[in-house]
């Protein structure tokens, strides 16, 4: 179908026992699975099957799993005959579940790659000294502009993810963070939620975590992609392998501007959405940022068969 593009979520999507009742109908996932546990040297498909949940949300575990849940949607999606996408799209980690679908990565190599991403972000700043909140109901430029006056030599504190209007995450140092927060509540911001992760993801405390991924892609091979990626950090198509790879790089430490992406996809001519991994948070943020484009879920057997059956 023209104008189709696919969303790939990130971190915060998962949950045990994701993806069970599709594996019993599709045995694509658990092969899926099987390809990245072999890379990934344990059985990944066991932990997001029994759990335990505290070793489930650990970045360094997380990422693959997400990753690797997205990609056997996507191969389920394609064996119900479901179109190609024309544009792909990933919020954050979801980035690289868009990479192993338009082919510009193998799933061995993200898996392995997200898992080396996922340790060097929770290890760029110790635990306790980060934090990232949800500010809700404030425009973007109101909340720029208090989070640059809460920044000192030794702190800092921006918005991360430009997630829809009226939907900003804010991160940095935890000080920081507190002190904006408050500030950001005096400034008419209907809610400001604390997020329960132990890491400032997306600043420029990440920095270490991005020099990590520089030299982590030196051992991968990154093709140019089939069809155009949509960057978080410029909300551009690309293609080329090198352009690809250097924003990669910087997504770890710059801001996702997901409704920029979104919009991107939009003015291209997308008319139809599909959100291709566990939950249906991307589907939710559609509804924020354009109420006309409907964006489907394909968590589960009814909606997969449902959207691949409107494809044909």
């Amino acid at each position: 179908m023209a104008g189709l593009a696919f969303l790939f979520p990130g971190q915060g999507s998962q949950s045990v026992g994701m993806l069970g009742e599709i594996a019993a109908r599709y045995p694509v996932v658990q092969e899926t699975f099987a390809e990245s546990s072999d890379a990934l040297g344990y059985d990944l498909w066991a932990l997001v099957s029994d759990g335990p949940e505290d070793q489930l949300t650990l970045t360094e575990y997380t990422q693959p799993a997400i990753l690797t849940a997205s990609t056997a949607l996507y191969r389920c999606w394609r064996a119900e005959s479901g179109s190609a996408p024309e544009f792909v799209a990933g919020h954050s980690l979801g980035e690289y579940s868009a990479l192993v679908v338009a082919e510009s990565l193998t799933l061995a190599d993200a898996a392995r790659l997200v898992q080396i991403r996922g340790r060097a972000m929770q290890s760029a700043v110790p635990s306790g000294e980060g934090a990232m909140s949800a500010v809700l109901g404030l425009d973007d430029k109101i909340i720029d502009d208090i989070c640059l006056r809460h920044c000192t030599e030794d702190t800092y504190v921006g918005a991360v993810n430009y997630n829809s209007p009226g939907q900003v995450v804010i991160a940095g140092h935890a000080q920081a963070v507190l002190a904006a927060s408050e500030s950001l509540k005096e400034s008419g911001a209907k809610k400001v939620l604390p997020l329960a992760v132990s890491a400032p993801f997306h600043t420029p405390l990440m920095q270490p975590a991005a020099g990590a991924m520089a030299e982590a892609f030196h051992s991968v091979a990154l093709n140019d992609a089939l069809m155009p990626v949509i960057s978080n950090v410029d909300a551009q198509p690309h293609r080329k392998a090198i352009e690809i790879r250097r924003r990669l790089v910087r997504q770890v430490s710059e801001p996702v501007i997901w409704t920029r992406c979104v919009g991107t996809l939009l003015q291209a001519g997308c008319d139809r959405f599909l959100e291709c991994g566990p939950g249906k948070v991307l589907s939710g943020l559609m509804k924020r940022i354009d109420k006309s484009v409907a964006c489907s879920p394909l968590e589960a057997i009814d909606t997969l068969q449902s959207a691949s059956g409107e494809s044909l």
